[in-house]
């Protein structure tokens, strides 16, 4: 019985884990569970799964939770809750929260010996080099969830990192990807709806926001390069709309190896919860025949300037990634609430990240003291060019983003 406990349950990759650990009593068992403001859906989940431990954002929604459950449940709050749930005892840490909220309760949980099965990209994305010292250090085992990056990992099992010449990442394009119906004009005033309309995926605001400009992508090449100890010059990025590869590894005798599947992220998420074993699952199978054709093309880097501000970034300082990181949280979580238009998410991401580039090129970051400092300032410095003075709200409300 693996011992499962779930950083953000009450988002999307953490409802579709209990679902996944749902249909295997057998071999699972929640034991911790963490949200934000979620209550009710976190209440429905704590009376199913009966975890021992539980932690909301607020300490008056932990004041009903405790009234609600009394003493089966110990229920937290705050930072102190995240830490709670990171540090419970179990056997898998799943890190589904959103943003860079999920990077102290992670680490808590890597020094703690668990092994982390990773969908919160902001992780390795503000300290991946943090990131592996600790892993390295404690032992543990660090499980991608997102669907490139698993596939990744599925597709170097048994091979010798030494041997790999390129991974390649794809990406679905997003819903702007037709550049007749949406060109640079149009597309800078996409509004929020039209912005969240995601062809393939069934994901959370932020995510889905971040798709749609393509710095999901670009985080992703950032979280590549310290995941599988890539160097960036060796991570490509190539659009591929059907969605059915979901990234690709080349060998040094030009050999390709990929993953494919139709787009379902319990399939990746299956794969970090029972690995490194298969289980079933009741998912769609694919039906290569029925396809007909798989299509690729190079991502449009003018329309969507936010994949090379990633790769800017990457190449940069070693605290660069971390800089765009957190200016992108602040534009999208802007956009979100109506205060920027959809355009404005790359222009504040480029004019943070330059400024960044100009006066501290040679930023490291030695801890996590170090990655806070370079978030805060950031965050300021995308308020000012939003146009905002107060920090900005999280798109699901449960942690600070401006």
């Amino acid at each position: 019985m693996k011992r499962l406990a779930v950083l953000g349950s009450t988002g999307s990759v953490g409802e579709q884990t209990l679902t996944v650990a749902a249909a295997h009593p057998e071999r699972f068992s929640v034991t911790a569970l963490a949200a934000g403001q979620q209550v009710e859906v976190l209440a429905e989940q704590i009376e199913r799964f009966w975890p021992e431990v539980a932690s909301v954002a607020r300490e008056e929604d932990a004041h009903v939770l405790r009234a609600r459950f009394g003493k089966k449940v110990a229920i937290y709050s705050g930072e102190e809750g995240l830490q709670a749930v990171a540090t419970h005892e179990s056997d898998l840490v799943v890190a589904a929260l959103v943003g860079a909220v999920g990077l102290a309760p992670t680490l808590a949980a890597i020094r703690a010996g668990r092994d982390i099965a990773l969908a919160n990209k902001e992780v390795m994305v503000m300290a991946g080099a943090l990131v592996r010292r600790e892993v390295e250090a404690a032992g543990g085992v660090l499980l991608p969830v997102d669907s490139e990056h698993s596939a990744i990992f599925q597709s170097l099992s048994g091979q010798r990192l030494q041997d790999v010449t390129r991974l390649i990442l794809t990406c679905s394009g997003g819903p702007f990807r037709d550049e007749a119906l949406w060109p640079s004009e149009r597309l800078r005033d996409a509004s929020v709806d039209q912005a969240l309309a995601h062809p393939n995926w069934d994901m959370g605001a932020k995510i889905s926001i971040d798709s749609a400009t393509l710095m999901n992508k670009g985080l992703e090449v950032i979280e590549a390069r310290w995941l599988f100890d890539v160097p960036p010059e060796q991570i490509d990025v190539v659009v591929h709309p059907q969605s059915i590869i979901h990234s690709l590894v080349e060998y040094r005798d030009s050999s390709v190896m990929a993953q494919l599947g139709l787009p379902d992220m319990r399939v990746p998420i299956a794969v970090a919860l029972a690995h490194p074993e298969r289980i079933e699952l009741e998912a769609p199978r694919l039906d290569l025949a029925a396809c007909g054709h798989l299509d690729f093309e190079p991502p449009d880097r003018e329309r969507f300037p936010c994949l090379d501000l990633a790769t800017r970034a990457l190449r940069g300082s070693e605290a660069a990634p971390a800089v765009l990181n957190a200016a992108n949280e602040v534009a999208v979580a802007a956009f979100l609430e109506g205060l920027i238009p959809f355009g404005a998410i790359a222009d504040t991401n480029r004019t943070v990240l330059d400024a960044h580039l100009a006066d501290q090129a040679g930023a490291t970051l030695a801890d996590l003291a170090a990655v806070w400092a370079v978030d805060e300032w950031s965050r300021a410095q995308a308020r000012q060019a939003c146009g905002i003075t107060a920090p900005t709200p999280n798109p699901d409300g449960s942690q600070r983003v401006g």
